[in-house]
């Protein structure tokens, strides 16, 4: 089948859609409010270093109930956890407008990322279920890039909201309950349920992410996050409103630049993997990290930031993809989402962690330091891939060996 007719196949599938919708939702918490920082921080009197808390509050969560609500996804059924966590982030998002101050507003927040927890696994976990081999890459690569227009969007919409009012860009997030009425009614998912032991199913588990591989995959995408949250969402955001004195709706705008360039080379990643493996692109993608965050501190005029920003979006649309693709092969159905939920949990550790950490390197050395700090992050995650590429062979979908 050729490329054109495999894709012509895929968008008349209306799970498709769902996934994508879930995926758009899943990145609203953080995107949508990121060029508000520096308006929220003024508006309810804290600090820089610590309006990175909003982050912290809302990943939080997430490490906790992560992967209970990725085991009740395997045991039971993933409409079960996807319909209320989307209700929850919706109604939690929404309260967050209403706060009188930092602490409620940090309160509603946890709320909101309990809601979002299960969200991005229960996506990727719908991609694995549904989906297999090329035709799997060509989706994780397709909802990379929607994710990515997501990040792109918010940003833009959510400084233009916060030009009228802090509060403005936290109701982006009632968007959330469409789309759990339209996953509720026309979801479609095989409804047979994880017919192992609990014992069994747990060992089957911890067998699987003590694979070299896994736990590699691991390490490159916690290390991804704290560069991601920290270095470019949170400190990056400051440096625009700081050193630039940007406003919230420029700094939206620039932020949603690399989201751009993320989506364009994301939804290349069927072509990618015909030509480079996982791997090569991840080693590839760490190193721009590494060289990006050494240059953003050195850079005095706005304008030539529109190098590092176009290669932080080529680096994301390679990355991401590619460990989520490898990780999603390497899991059978029968625990895919706990195992998923994993993976999540380890994002949601470095995204609280990466704007925490940072915090401390603003508060006690400088907000240039944050960008060094981040670069070593960077070069701990090019060390992390050239093992990675050591380890073998490129990862075979446990699925394709199964059906042999």
């Amino acid at each position: 089948m050729s490329t054109k007719e495999q894709n012509r196949g895929l968008f008349s599938d209306v799970n498709l859609y769902i996934i994508f919708g879930v995926t758009l939702t899943s990145v609203m918490g953080v995107s949508s409010i990121a060029p508000a920082f520096p308006t929220i921080a003024r508006s309810l009197d804290v600090t820089s270093a610590e309006i990175g808390l909003l982050i912290t509050f809302f990943t939080l969560p997430g490490i906790i109930f992560t992967p209970i609500f990725g085991i009740l996804a395997d045991r039971y059924n993933r409409k079960v956890i996807l319909i209320p966590s989307l209700f929850l982030f919706g109604i939690a998002g929404t309260a967050c407008a209403f706060a009188t101050s930092f602490d409620q507003l940090l309160l509603f927040r946890a709320f909101q990322g309990v809601g979002s927890a299960a969200l991005g696994v229960l996506n990727l976990t719908l991609i694995g279920d549904l989906y297999s081999g090329n035709r799997r890459a060509s989706v994780m690569g397709y909802n990379g890039s929607v994710l990515s227009i997501g990040t792109a969007m918010y940003p833009a919409i959510g400084g233009a909201l916060a030009v009228l009012g802090w509060h403005y860009p936290f109701f982006l997030t009632l968007l959330a309950i469409p789309v759990g009425l339209f996953a509720l009614f026309f979801l479609t998912q095989e409804s047979e349920k994880n017919g192992l032991g609990i014992n069994l199913y747990l060992k089957e588990i911890k067998s699987a992410l003590m694979s070299k591989m896994v736990l590699g995959l691991f390490i490159g995408m916690f290390l991804t996050f704290i560069i991601l949250y920290g270095g470019y969402i949170t400190f990056f955001t400051i440096l625009l409103d700081e050193k630039f004195e940007k406003s919230s709706l420029a700094i939206g705008i620039i932020l949603s630049g690399s989201s751009l360039v993320t989506a364009i080379t994301s939804a290349q990643l069927g072509k990618l993997t015909k030509r480079f493996s996982e791997k090569n692109l991840i080693a590839a993608a760490a190193i721009l990290y590494t060289v990006i965050f050494l240059m953003i501190p050195m850079i005095d005029n706005i304008w030539y930031f529109i190098l590092p920003i176009s290669l932080f979006g080529v680096a994301q649309g390679m990355n991401i993809p590619s460990i989520l693709n490898l990780l999603t092969g390497y899991a059978p159905k029968e625990f895919r989402a706990a195992f998923l939920s994993v993976n999540w949990m380890v994002m949601r550790f470095g995204q609280a962690l990466g704007p925490y950490v940072l915090g401390l390197v603003y508060m006690y050395i400088s907000l240039e330091g944050t960008f060094y700090v981040t670069a070593i992050a960077g070069a701990l995650f090019v060390l992390n891939s050239l093992t990675l590429i050591r380890t073998g062979k490129r990862t075979v979908d446990i699925s394709e060996l199964k059906a042999s």
